[in-house]
């Protein structure tokens, strides 16, 4: 059967050309819509994900790691005398602007953390000691920055009219549309007027050993006005506020659907007008014998046949896309339910659009071939 659909797939070299570059064109739009979902959302949970190791303890009406209300630092010591937490650590998230000495302005977001530990910086390129950050002005600035990428280290300019340089480099440390620098949590507040008694939220380090969950619990139950998360949990919520609340689900899952949708067709009609040039030859077969079980498995086994090439071809596009996404500071890759689920994509649009060949053959009399 393999060497009779290699034959039929061989007679008719155009079709089974367009049928492959279809299913390739469907496979890398499917691919490369989840790579960019993939990458908006990675960017727009980046700070919560990079620190999901911490226990977050938020304003209670926070479910969204972008959008926190400052909180008293006092409820940190608060926090350090619950059981089971080692060590809360201040971070404050401030936004102001960047003027250069060549004019140019931006937006910049900058991440205080505190010194020795520096707890909520991420990413740091190797060789860059965080201790930098103790020099006066110092700022940790991602090579990726969407605005800011070309400035050099070293290269001083004004934030906030205010003298700062370039001290180090991150490297993938980009929000969704944001551009975020490190630097001391005193720096923070000092170059963007941040109250020195308020934090954006604190990472809490649990004591070795400790359920993150159960001190979680402890701290909820202990301090009024604040919410604690394990990391994971609110990675979740963020991600739930931000892409399901925004509508960036609907609107990626649409681009899927149309793009299995438009393969589905354009592999159905371009299977069912070969079915139709070579209807002589599957009516010969039919009338020697060949039973329409025989006659679906082998235009089913045509159908796996470009499919396993269309496959192997748009997944290489697929993963060169995603390489290209890399080289601008977008690090993600697909897991293996996603893996799973191209293939699975791929066998639908192959298989599915198969059944109108099916149809048209399987309906056809023997000998109606031979009247014409």
């Amino acid at each position: 059967m393999f060497r009779t659909a290699y034959r039929f797939l061989k007679y008719d070299k155009a079709k089974s050309i367009g049928t492959v570059v279809g299913i390739t064109l469907s496979v890398f739009l499917v691919g490369q819509q989840s790579g960019v979902f993939l990458f908006l959302t990675n960017s727009i949970i980046n700070v919560v994900n990079s620190n999901k190791q911490y226990i977050w303890l938020v304003d209670e009406s926070t479910t969204d790691a972008n959008k926190t209300v400052p909180l008293d630092v006092r409820i940190g010591r608060q926090v350090t005398s619950i059981a089971g937490v080692r060590r809360v650590h201040e971070v404050v998230i401030s936004a102001g602007s960047v003027k250069r000495l060549n004019g140019k302005t931006a937006g910049l977001s900058l991440i205080g953390v505190q010194a020795p530990t520096y707890v909520g910086l991420w990413n740091l390129e190797p060789g860059v000691s965080p201790a930098r950050l103790l020099t006066d002005g110092a700022l940790f600035m991602d090579v990726f920055s969407e605005n800011l990428g070309d400035v050099k280290t070293g290269e001083t300019f004004e934030f906030n009219g205010k003298r700062v340089y370039k001290a180090g480099q991150t490297r993938g440390t980009q929000g969704l549309g944001i551009d975020y620098a490190f630097t001391t949590i005193e720096r923070a507040r000092s170059l963007t007027g941040f109250s020195p008694n308020k934090v954006s939220f604190f990472l809490v380090e649990a004591q070795p050993g400790a359920d993150p969950a159960a001190v979680v619990k402890r701290i909820n139950g202990s301090i009024a006005g604040v919410r604690a998360w394990t990391g994971d949990a609110f990675a979740d919520s963020t991600f739930t506020q931000a892409v399901v609340s925004g509508g960036f689900a609907a609107t990626f899952g649409f681009l899927i659907i149309f793009a299995i949708i438009a393969g589905f067709v354009i592999i159905g009609l371009t299977l069912y007008s070969a079915a139709n040039e070579r209807i002589q030859d599957y009516g010969t077969l039919k009338a020697i014998g060949a039973a329409n079980g025989y006659i679906t498995r082998l235009i089913l086994l045509q159908a796996m046949l470009m499919a396993v090439i269309g496959y192997a071809i748009g997944r290489i596009f697929v993963e060169g896309f995603r390489l290209l996404l890399m080289s601008i500071g977008s690090n993600f890759s697909f897991s293996a339910w996603l893996e799973v689920g191209f293939i699975s994509i791929t066998l639908f649009i192959a298989l599915g659009g198969s059944l109108f060949a099916i149809r048209r053959i399987t309906s056809l009399e023997p000998a109606s071939v031979f009247r014409r």
